[in-house]
């Protein structure tokens, strides 16, 4: 089984730098509280990784 992400929006990306704005639409987010589903891969890390302060996320077994 592949190994999950669960990413869940916590802030707003309200006066935000670009970059941040932009990652937060990459990963299918924009609403506060909107949970999406990734799989656990690098670039998935890494998009987290610029954005950590406004997700929190958890790791999901896959089905």
């Amino acid at each position: 089984m592949a190994r999950k992400i669960k990413i869940t929006q916590i802030r707003s990306a309200i006066k935000r730098l670009e970059n941040q704005k932009c990652t937060i639409k990459a990963l299918g987010l924009g609403k506060i509280n909107k949970t999406v589903i990734h799989n656990d891969t690098p670039s998935i890390r890494g998009m987290i990784n610029t954005v950590k302060h406004l997700v929190k996320f958890e790791e999901i077994d896959g089905e």
